[in-house]
């Protein structure tokens, strides 16, 4: 990129007076709060997430190995009941990751559209729309987690127990 800069003068003119404006660069970081934020929050939805996708598999493994072979059908319950959860948890993550790339994508195409001529407008668009849709689907599966864990929940207060 150095080297064409170099050799071609009206390049690096044209570049430079594109990006030059103090006013141009503002704006752009202005337009790039937004998803900036969006980023930070996505995180920290993610956070929460993968907090409550480790405490299934932790409590996956601390059945499996105490449960062995001898398992009573209250313990295959939970079992599956985890499972699927964990199952619905890691789908909520990876569509959560997938929203965090295409923000990040939004952000640098908001940077790049100062450096070039054609109009990346409806590209910029189109990845916002796909952030919201990965994000909502994320949401979604996140809601489905805590469903099963709160209906395993309800279902456990319900039953009476074994040892009286």
């Amino acid at each position: 990129m150095l080297d064409l800069l170099a050799t071609d003068h009206t390049l690096a003119s044209e570049l430079l007076e594109r990006t030059s404006s103090t006013l141009r660069v503002q704006e752009i970081v202005r337009l790039s709060l937004a998803p900036a934020f969006l980023l930070a929050a996505i995180g920290a939805v993610m956070n929460v997430m993968m907090a409550r996708l480790i405490w299934v598999a932790d409590r996956i493994e601390r059945l499996e190995a105490r449960m062995e072979d001898d398992q009573s059908p209250k313990e295959r319950r939970e079992l599956l009941r985890l499972r699927r959860r964990r199952r619905l948890a890691q789908r909520a993550v990876m569509f959560a990751t997938a929203a965090a790339l295409t923000i990040s994508l939004v952000i640098l195409l908001l940077f790049v559209s100062a450096f070039i001529k054609p109009q990346i407008g409806t590209l910029t668009a189109i990845a916002w729309i796909a952030t919201m849709l990965l994000m909502i689907a994320a949401l979604v599966l996140f809601v489905m987690e805590t469903f099963v864990a709160a209906s395993g929940q309800r279902s456990e207060d319900a039953a009476p127990d074994e040892g009286s």
